[in-house]
C-alpha cells in the first residue's frame, strides 16, 4: 500500500513538510477548494497543485474529491452541461497523471456530526454524531456550521434543494447515479483514471434526505452499474463501521478490486445510530484494524491508504478531525501493522 495523508492546500496549518515527516508517508491526498462546483477544473492549476507536492517530497496520489453537482443528484435537464464539465476535469487530470479520483453522490450535505469537540477521558476531543441530537436539527435555521457541509448555499438555495429532494427516493436516486456513471466511467476508461465513490457518513438517511451507498449490497450493486474496473471504491472503515452489520473485512476481501483508495480509521459505536470518532488503535473503538489490514493485505493491496479523522490532542487546534498530530499517530500505527503482515 501506499501511505498518504489528506492536505487542504496552501491554508492548511497542516503543512507539507510537517507531513513529510512522518515516517513511511509518500503521497498526498487534496483537491482544488476555490472552483466552483460544476465547473471544469483548468489544467494548468492541476499542475501548480501538483508541483507543490512534489516540491516537498511527496507525490499528488489521489484528488478527494471532484464535487458533483446537485442538478445531476437530482437528475435535473441541466445535468449533461455540468457532466460534460465533469469529463473535461477528468480529462484533465488524467494529463497531469493523477491516479485515483474520489467523490461520493451524497445529497446537499458531505460527512455531519452532531459534535466536533467531544471530550474525551483521556481529555482529547472528537467528532460525535447522536442520532437524537440531529433529529432535533433544523439546516434550514442557518445556525448549523458543520465542516462537511457546502456553506456556500444561500438559506433560499438550500431551502429549494431540500424541497426538491424531497420529490425523490432512493431508486431515483440510484438511477441519477447510473446516468452519471455511464458517461464518466467511459472518460475514466479512455484516458485511465480511477473512480472511486465515498460510502454515505454516515450510513443511512439524514433530514429526509436519501443516502444510498451504506453497505455490502450497495456496494455491490453500485459496481455492477457500469462494470468496469475503473467504477470502483474509496473503502472507508469510518463509514461503513457505524454499521455493526458491515463486516468489513469480509467487505474488502469481496470488493478486493474495486477498492481504488482505502480510508483506515476507527469509530466507537455509543448507541443505535450514534458514535464517536476515537484513535486508530483498534481496542479504542469498534473496529478491529489489525484484521482490516489484514483482509488488504491478502488481497494485496497496493493502492492509496490514509488514517482518516483524527482527535485533537496535545493542546492542537484546527480543522476538526484533519489536526496533524493523531493522524500522524495513526499514520504510524497502520504503518506498523502492515510491516508486521509483511513480516509474518
Amino acid at each position: 500500500m501506499k501511505l498518504t495523508f489528506r492536505w487542504f492546500g496552501p491554508d492548511d496549518p497542516v503543512r507539507l513538510e510537517f507531513i513529510r515527516q512522518i515516517p513511511g508517508m509518500t503521497g498526498i491526498v487534496t483537491a482544488i477548494y476555490d472552483i466552483p462546483v460544476g465547473e471544469v477544473w483548468p489544467l494548468n492549476r492541476i499542475l501548480a497543485l501538483k508541483e507543490e507536492v512534489e516540491r516537498a517530497g511527496l507525490s499528488l496520489e489521489v484528488i478527494e474529491s471532484l464535487p458533483v453537482h446537485e442538478d445531476i443528484k437530482l437528475g435535473r435537464s441541466t445535468r449533461d452541461r455540468y457532466i460534460k464539465n465533469y469529463q473535461m476535469a477528468l480529462k484533465n487530470l488524467a494529463q497531469a497523471k493523477i491516479p485515483v479520483v474520489c467523490y461520493n453522490f451524497m445529497p446537499v450535505f458531505d460527512w455531519t456530526r452532531s459534535q466536533l469537540d467531544r471530550r474525551l477521558p483521556d481529555g482529547s476531543t472528537t467528532l460525535a454524531y447522536e442520532e437524537s441530537k440531529v433529529l432535533q436539527m433544523n439546516p434550514l435555521s442557518g445556525d448549523l456550521d458543520l465542516p462537511g457541509w457546502d456553506t456556500s448555499y444561500q438559506k433560499n438555495e438550500l431551502v429549494e434543494l431540500m424541497e426538491a429532494y424531497q420529490k425523490i427516493n432512493e431508486e431515483t436516486l440510484w438511477e441519477n447515479l447510473r446516468y452519471f456513471l455511464q458517461k464518466v466511467v467511459k472518460t475514466a476508461d479512455e484516458v485511465g483514471i480511477k473512480m472511486a465513490i465515498h460510502p454515505d457518513d454516515p450510513p443511512w438517511p439524514i433530514f429526509g434526505l436519501p443516502r444510498i451507498i451504506r453497505n455490502e449490497e450497495s456496494l455491490e450493486r453500485l459496481i455492477q452499474l457500469v462494470d468496469s474496473p475503473n467504477n470502483g471504491l474509496t473503502f472507508c472503515t469510518g463509514s461503513l463501521g457505524v454499521d455493526p452489520q458491515n463486516d468489513l473485512p469480509r467487505m474488502i476481501r469481496r470488493f478486493g478490486n474495486r477498492i481504488h483508495f482505502a480510508h483506515c480509521r476507527n469509530v466507537k459505536r455509543t448507541g443505535e445510530k450514534s458514535f464517536e470518532e476515537s484513535a486508530h488503535l483498534s481496542s479504542s473503538g469498534s473496529i478491529d484494524m489489525v484484521e482490516v489490514l489484514k483482509a488488504y493485505h491478502d488481497i494485496g493491496f497496493n493502492g492509496p491508504m490514509r488514517p482518516d479523522h483524527g482527535r485533537m490532542i496535545w493542546g492542537e487546534t484546527g480543522r476538526p478531525g484533519y489536526g496533524l498530530y493523531d493522524r500522524a499517530l495513526g499514520a504510524a500505527y497502520l504503518n506498523g501493522i502492515w510491516e508486521a503482515l509483511n513480516k509474518a
